[in-house]
């Protein structure tokens, strides 16, 4: 099929210079989870009409097999689906969809086709209704012997017409040619001045083609985004889609309602989840893991076992089976952890990879540095990696213990099974099996007084 979405809006009620809808719903543009739904059908062309923020559309959602065409003015529903004429086949039926509306499922588009007679070129059109408590500023689908014969707009709808309750959500599919028929016939003689694509309702009723309608799984498929209130409303109701989706898959979750997940967040058996925790990326938790509360993470695996307590941030990392990470942990981006080990509060790890058993449990910045076995690094260390210019790599062989407020310039070697004394700062490679240490003579001055306050 062809597939057309609306995206040229300019979204006043935002109050943002940013295109409507380029505002992101769980870390995506809005435009690219309708995009992601079309390809689910696999179209055979697909077009993106744009308009309002030039070419920041079309940038932002570039990419393979999608044409884009620019309305401009915008004239309304109907004139927007004119510019993707050229775009359309018209051996396949076309689909409009809204790059606002971000949530319809691809199960209930694919009923929406077929209703219409599957993706064969079938002489029917088909809309996707909805019926509404409140329908107020929603076309209403008017029918006769149950049969759809128009829609009429909120503002042209008589005081009975207002009553109805089924409501129009802008999506349809219809058969190529004789949509490109009846959009030349379309007016803008109504109360916005605008072509609506839902005169040609209207248009196939006349010509004798027959009208079909789908509903879609919920009414939330069909909610827009027309304000940043809606907006959050919408991304609490995917938020919970999800977490539903996680729970149904055996995933605890602490509080289904305080989760965020901005990409796909894969989980195994028995993993648990805490509170206000955030998502980004691609994440895989395997069995057993537990994260704490108040978490961020980015682009990350994280093997079976592994503790993640509170207040972490972690990007771009691999941690390896049984690791225990934070509270106040930071892992960046090049981070390399094998099995069973330890980073503990306020230590940040950076472009490094740590071998199986060790452990730095306070305070510690590890950046640019492979790390070997059972290395223990103390409190306060540091791996001086940047001279201002270039960054530089520091190695610590299997079995070294590096005691607390130590400094290691790199470059630098410490050598297997060496002891680094407290206070050291480190210039030179260290001899493995021996202990290194660099500080002051430790003096005690006699007779020395502490000052005092002088009196004024």
């Amino acid at each position: 099929m062809n597939v057309v979405i609306l995206a040229a809006g300019m979204g006043k009620r935002m109050q943002s210079a940013l295109p409507k809808v380029l505002h992101p719903l769980a870390g995506k543009p809005l435009l690219s989870h309708v995009i992601d739904t079309a390809r689910a059908l696999s179209p055979s062309r697909l077009c993106v009409i744009y308009g309002h923020g030039g070419d920041a559309v079309p940038e932002s959602v570039k990419a393979p097999g999608i044409a884009f065409a620019k309305q401009e003015p915008q004239l309304g529903t109907g004139h927007a689906v004119m510019q993707a004429v050229p775009h359309l086949d018209d051996k396949v039926p076309t689909l409009v969809l809204y790059g606002d509306v971000p949530l319809t499922t691809a199960h209930s588009l694919q009923q929406l086709l077929d209703s219409a007679g599957g993706n064969k070129l079938a002489d029917k059109l088909s809309i996707l209704t909805v019926e509404l408590e409140n329908p107020t500023g929603y076309g209403r689908i008017v029918r006769e012997n149950g049969k759809i014969v128009r829609i009429v707009e909120q503002k042209d709808a008589t005081d009975e017409e207002r009553t109805i309750r089924e409501v129009n959500t802008g999506i349809m599919i219809a058969p190529t040619v004789r949509l490109k028929k009846w959009l030349k016939t379309l007016s803008n003689d109504n109360a916005q001045g605008e072509y609506y694509l839902t005169d040609i309702i209207a248009r196939a009723v006349a010509d004798g083609v027959e009208v079909t309608s789908a509903q879609p799984g919920a009414v939330w498929e069909t909610l827009g985004v027309n304000s940043k209130v809606q907006l959050a409303e919408l991304e609490r109701i995917h938020q919970r889609n999800i977490a539903d989706k996680l729970l149904e898959q055996g995933v605890t979750l602490a509080d289904p309602a305080r989760i965020d997940i901005r990409g796909t967040l894969t989980c195994g058996r028995d993993v648990a989840i805490d509170v206000n925790c955030v998502f980004e990326g691609t994440v895989d938790v395997a069995d057993g893991a537990t994260i704490g509360a108040h978490c961020v993470i980015r682009n990350a695996r994280i093997a079976a076992g592994v503790q993640i307590k509170p207040f972490c941030h972690i990007e771009d990392a691999i941690i390896g089976a049984g690791s225990i990470i934070g509270p106040y942990a930071r892992l960046r981006p090049g981070t390399e952890l094998a099995n069973d080990v330890h980073i503990g509060n306020f230590v940040e790890v950076k472009n490094s990879q740590i071998a199986a058993n060790s452990k730095a449990n306070h305070l510690a910045y590890v950046g640019d540095t492979t790390v070997g076995s059972r290395v223990n690094i103390g409190a306060g260390t540091i791996t001086c990696n940047y001279d201002g210019v270039n960054k530089f790599r520091t190695v610590i062989e299997d079995d070294v213990f590096i005691g607390s407020d130590t400094q290691l310039v790199a470059p630098v070697r410490v050598g297997k099974g060496a002891t680094l004394g407290a206070g050291t700062t480190l210039t030179k490679d260290a001899p493995e099996g021996q202990l290194t240490l660099s500080r002051s003579k430790q003096i005690t001055i006699e007779g020395w007084k502490r000052p005092v306050k002088l009196k004024k």
